[in-house]
C-alpha cells in the first residue's frame, strides 16, 4: 500500500517550515494556495533510482542507426567567403 502524500496550506508550510523540513519523509509534501497545488518539496538525493537501471530490456526495438538522422547534408557553408565579408 503506498503511503499517502501530505498536503500543506502555504500558510501552514510557512508557520512550520523548518519542523517540516527536519522530520521530511521520502514522498516530500505538497504546498497549495487557495486549494491548488502550487509547489512540491523533495529532499535531496531521497529517491534511489537504481531498480529502474535495465527496466525497458527487452521492451525496446531499435530500427536503423541512431546515431544518424537518415538525411545526406552538407557542413561547408552556401555562400561564397567574400559575400560573408559584404554582410558584416
Amino acid at each position: 500500500m503506498k503511503a499517502k502524500e501530505t498536503i500543506l496550506t502555504a500558510t501552514e508550510f510557512k508557520a512550520k517550515c523548518l519542523r517540516i523540513l527536519d522530520n521530511l519523509g521520502a514522498r516530500g509534501v505538497v504546498i497549495t494556495k487557495r486549494g491548488r497545488p502550487v509547489a512540491k518539496v523533495l529532499p535531496v538525493g531521497g529517491a534511489d533510482n537504481s531498480e529502474l537501471i535495465g527496466l525497458m530490456k527487452g521492451k525496446v526495438v531499435i530500427r536503423g542507426d541512431i546515431l544518424s538522422t537518415g538525411r545526406q547534408w552538407n557542413a561547408q557553408s552556401r555562400h561564397a567567403r567574400s559575400d560573408l565579408a559584404l554582410h558584416r
